[in-house]
């Protein structure tokens, strides 16, 4: 018998989880309509397998599942979004599994067995994502000089002043603003710093500014 709770903000997806796990294999010991009470019945009740939903009200599955981390319960994501944004993100965070809440009754059965016994479960779309980030071409790093124009462009220096606090040309500040955008899928000078920013290439540099673009 595993056991399981079921985590939505929604109670007729859960009515409706429970009736899709009737079955002598499973049994449902408890629910929660968020990130926050999800970890409050986990700990309470040691599920084998969690059923997390991810967007919520309040604290969401996301922060449920790295909270979770401390437990030996497996974590099944079953959810409708199926974005980079979702997807990635919550299986770093240590879900076992992602699946469509689209996913048939006996998919998902096999899902939860899976996951119970430490295998990796992936709905179809949600594979076919992942292999497309593995496929990518990884993005080639910023030279040290690039990262020095970068910083002054986040300070809001014109490529004028860059080059005059770097002694090179601004024919040279340009061309290694190019190759920053290219290296960093960017097309100007804002999504160039907000990338770096994002990705942690000005660590302990000042923060942007509203520099002009040129």
């Amino acid at each position: 018998m595993i056991r399981l709770v079921i985590v939505d903000d929604h109670p007729v997806v859960r009515d409706g989880l429970r009736g899709m796990l009737a079955s002598e294999d499973f049994e449902v010991v408890g629910e929660a309509a968020s990130g926050d009470e999800a970890v409050a019945v986990v700990t309470a009740l040691a599920p084998d397998v969690v059923l997390m939903d991810l967007r919520m009200p309040g604290s969401d599955g996301l922060s449920a599942i790295e909270r979770l981390r401390a437990h030996p319960c497996r974590v099944l994501v079953l959810t409708t979004y199926d974005t980079d944004r979702d997807v990635l993100p919550a299986i770093k965070a240590g879900a076992t599994g992602y699946l469509l809440k689209d996913t048939p009754r006996d998919e998902l059965h096999r899902a939860i067995r899976a996951a119970h016994a430490g295998e990796a479960v992936l709905s179809p779309a949600v594979a076919t994502r992942l292999l497309g980030q593995v496929r990518e071409p990884a993005l080639e790093p910023l030279s040290a000089r690039e990262v020095d124009v970068l910083a002054l462009v986040a300070k809001g220096s014109t490529n004028r002043a860059v080059a005059a606090a770097l002694f090179i040309s601004e024919a040279t500040v340009k061309t290694h603003l190019l190759h920053v955008y290219a290296k960093l899928g960017v097309s100007d000078r804002a999504a160039a710093v907000a990338v770096a920013y994002e990705r942690g290439l000005l660590q302990g540099r000042a923060g942007p500014g509203g520099g002009q673009a040129r």
